[in-house]
């Protein structure tokens, strides 16, 4: 007997939202399938916050940093990465969550949730056409960056553990490895 899984639209999800269905517990849309949130330890909350108020600063009023807040994809997906580069839109994002053209690069902080972003997250944003995907290994101390879209597919995976890196969508910003990682 196989199993059949129920898959959800976007739509569905939100009005699963906003009738508080789903409000006692972290979710995100992945694919189509409701997927439960791992809690954050303080390794990953620290690192994440530390990152997000580094970037803020180096991107001052070139892009809006965004914590774990919904971004929308047309392939079902409504995934909260931990940091979100956006398009500094203002008022548009309370009409919708940013949209993949609104996004210039995303980061998630892994440690039990490691194998769902190297592996499911990573091809759900190449799929979305996200130029830009960066995971920090917790465990290993390492940013694994994600590059260059082929099939629907990242073509490029770089490891660093240390030295700076230009993100695709500011080349003239140089990011220091170390301060992402926050080793």
């Amino acid at each position: 007997m196989s199993v059949i899984v129920a898959k959800w639209t976007i739509d569905e999800y939100h009005r699963m939202i906003d009738a508080n269905i789903l409000s006692d517990r972290k979710v995100e849309l992945l694919k189509g399938e409701i997927v439960e949130i791992f809690a954050e330890g303080e390794p990953h909350v620290y690192s994440s916050g530390e990152a997000g108020d580094y970037l803020a600063k180096l991107l001052a009023g070139r892009a809006k940093i965004r914590h774990a807040k919904p971004i929308t994809l047309p392939n079902d997906s409504e995934p909260e990465p931990d940091i979100a580069i956006v398009q500094p839109l203002g008022r548009e994002y309370q009409q919708h969550h940013p949209y993949p053209e609104n996004i210039f690069w995303l980061i998630e902080y892994a440690n039990s949730s490691l194998e769902k972003d190297l592996e499911t997250k990573s091809k759900i944003y190449a799929e979305a056409g996200i130029l830009e995907y960066w995971v920090v290994n917790l465990k290993k101390l390492h940013l694994v960056v994600y590059r260059e879209i082929l099939d629907a597919e990242y073509a490029t995976k770089l490891t660093l553990t240390g030295g700076i890196i230009q993100p695709l969508a500011f080349p003239d910003v140089s990011v220091a490895v170390e301060q992402i990682i926050n080793s």
